[in-house]
């Protein structure tokens, strides 16, 4: 049985920010300025949604197996702590590029940036692999998929729509033409309009070349249902 994952869309969206951002910084040259002020802007935003996704974990998702299985969640607690003390050393280097006047310093720092982005990513894909393979399956030991999408829809209600709007450019990005679809006829059936248009304004702005493709069997489908 293909059993409902709670991080399946998050995470996609999270490891297309990682790998993305991964590539933009060994492109990066920190002696040209905007450059490097992009490249420190991606990393103030991947800090900045790694921070809230960790949040919104501790807040939504372990307290379910708190009661059944709390020395599971105390591990994964443990882990959001070092994820965000490997996230203060990121901050600490674009701190060092924003501050530093010399040619020297800045490649010294951007190239101490790069080392210490890989050592995050790293964890961090591990941390999401092992949530994937531990996590998933105790709650579906404990919870049916619709009260883990009840957890979702919990989420994404207390979610502010600018913190949604940023995370969603990279769900779109980071999820496949079906996964869209699923998703866009989920949001369609039970959220107001202009949600919905929001969502296909990002996805025909960030996914231009497969837009076409996913509005179109949108199309078909809510022709079958009608």
């Amino acid at each position: 049985m293909n059993r409902y994952n709670i991080f399946n869309q998050i995470h996609k969206g999270l490891r297309n920010l990682l790998y993305e951002t991964a590539l933009l910084i060994q492109r990066t040259d920190f002696l040209n300025k905007e450059e490097s002020a992009i490249a420190l802007d991606r990393v103030r935003e991947v800090v900045e949604l790694f921070e809230k996704h960790a949040h919104t974990e501790d807040t939504y998702v372990l307290p379910a197996l708190t009661e059944y299985e709390p020395a599971v969640v105390n591990v994964f607690e443990e882990e959001h702590v070092k994820d965000h003390e490997l996230s203060e050393k990121l901050l600490g280097y674009v701190y060092a590029l924003k501050q530093s006047q010399l040619d020297d310093t800045k490649v010294e720092m951007g190239r101490a940036l790069g080392i210490a982005y890989v050592e995050f990513m790293i964890f961090n894909l591990a941390h999401m692999a092992k949530e994937e393979n531990v996590i998933n399956k105790l709650l579906w030991r404990y919870y049916a998929d619709e009260q883990l999408q009840d957890i979702t829809r919990t989420i994404v209600s207390n979610s502010p729509p600018e913190a949604f709007a940023k995370m969603a450019r990279h769900m779109i990005r980071g999820i496949n033409n079906s996964e869209i679809i699923t998703w866009f006829t989920q949001v369609k059936a039970t959220a107001p309009p202009f949600v919905y248009a929001g969502l296909a304004a990002i996805a025909a702005a960030e996914v231009p070349e497969r837009w076409e493709v996913i509005r179109n069997r949108l199309n078909v489908e809510e022709a079958l249902v009608a």
